[in-house]
């Protein structure tokens, strides 16, 4: 874990459009476009930052996503959330407090011919020690950007 300044701070809102010029944000913040640049290379470096396209799944035909609750028979929450991110569709997978131990996000696509049926039989099914799954279609989000990644 690293504790980020002001300077990182400012430079990580001024990249929440990923495509705006390091010249321009040195300006807007009063700091060479050099130190711009090496700070978010090392922000990236330290895997604090990645600068992605993110996609509305509200604007896109036939996308779809669905959150799972997942409650496990064992404790080894972190490896159980990391084997989870490798499943195809699954966008990230939190180890949280409540009656579930995991949460993950699935992207689904109509077009893609991966519907949730198939994220089950096909994906799920690959994890061990899953004692109960509820799923939640989103229906409508509200600033909801995903990356694309099927």
């Amino acid at each position: 874990m690293k504790d980020l300044d002001d300077t990182n701070k400012a430079i990580l809102q001024q990249l929440s459009d990923g495509r705006k010029p390091f010249s321009l944000i040195a300006e807007e913040l009063g700091i060479t476009e050099n130190t711009v640049r090496s700070r978010v290379n090392r922000l990236m470096e330290d895997g604090i930052l990645k600068i992605c396209g993110l996609v509305d799944p509200e604007k896109v035909m036939g996308l779809q996503i669905a959150l799972m609750g997942i409650k496990l028979k064992t404790l080894n929450l972190d490896e159980k959330a990391a084997e989870f991110t490798k499943l195809k569709g699954v966008i990230s997978a939190v180890v949280v407090t409540g009656r579930f131990d995991i949460i993950i996000q699935v992207l689904l696509s109509d077009s893609d011919d991966y519907t949730l049926l198939d994220f089950f039989k096909k994906e799920l099914s690959k994890i061990s020690d899953v004692a109960d799954v509820e799923t939640f279609v989103v229906y409508q989000g509200h600033n909801y950007l995903i990356p694309y990644i099927l």
